[in-house]
């Protein structure tokens, strides 16, 4: 198996591929314990919900872990643990957003966009996207985009408002806290590598 330091070195690879895995039944361990915790690590992390005054959408860490699941686990690992996240909050388990639980929430499309941002990183990651700061920040930028895409128009169907109201109530309020957490993943993100070549 290389070492962390050669794979590190190569694009193509995600954070997720450095954990080892000697044999073929090994990694899907690896994997199937990776996705479930990815769903997890955001169902946890959307109970971290602080209301927005004249909004039906709290400030979450979902979001956030959302895409750094993406990240971490590349396309398809991410986009199965999304799933996971997903299909389990719609069976009832109150772990979306203010605990909870079911399709058809005037959030639920937000959800839905995770899923398709945690793709699209992963996808970006296994090209190198998480590997400097700029780039980091561009990946973010644009799942963050992908989960206002989907999440705001859901929100004006489901709650009967005008798309304009959507976005004030549902995207204005989150820029700031946007920004911040892409800052925070392009410093993580880029020193984790680093961290870890150093290691290997």
């Amino acid at each position: 198996m290389a070492t962390a330091a050669a794979t590190a070195s190569r694009t193509g690879t995600v954070l997720a591929d450095l954990l080892p895995a000697t044999t073929g039944a090994r990694a899907r361990v690896r994997d199937a314990a990776l996705v479930l915790g990815g769903a997890v690590l955001t169902g946890v992390a959307a109970q971290i919900a602080v209301p927005v005054p004249g909004s039906p959408v709290p400030v979450t860490g979902q979001t956030f872990a959302a895409l750094l699941v993406g990240t971490a686990l590349g396309a398809r690992r991410g986009f199965l643990s999304l799933a996971l996240y997903a299909l389990i909050g719609m069976a009832g388990m109150p772990w979306f957003a203010n605990g909870a639980a079911g399709a058809g929430g005037a959030t639920f499309g937000y959800v839905l966009g995770m899923l398709l941002a945690a793709t699209v990183v992963g996808s970006l990651a296994r090209r190198g996207a998480d590997r400097s700061p700029l780039r980091t920040a561009g990946a973010m930028a644009l799942g963050s985009a992908l989960i206002y895409g989907i999440g705001v128009p859901y929100l004006a169907l489901s709650t009967h408002i005008s798309l304009s109201a959507a976005v004030a109530a549902g995207l204005t309020p989150f820029l700031i806290g946007d920004a911040l957490k892409a800052a925070l993943a392009m410093g993580a993100l880029p020193a984790a590598w680093k961290l870890l070549g150093r290691r290997g």
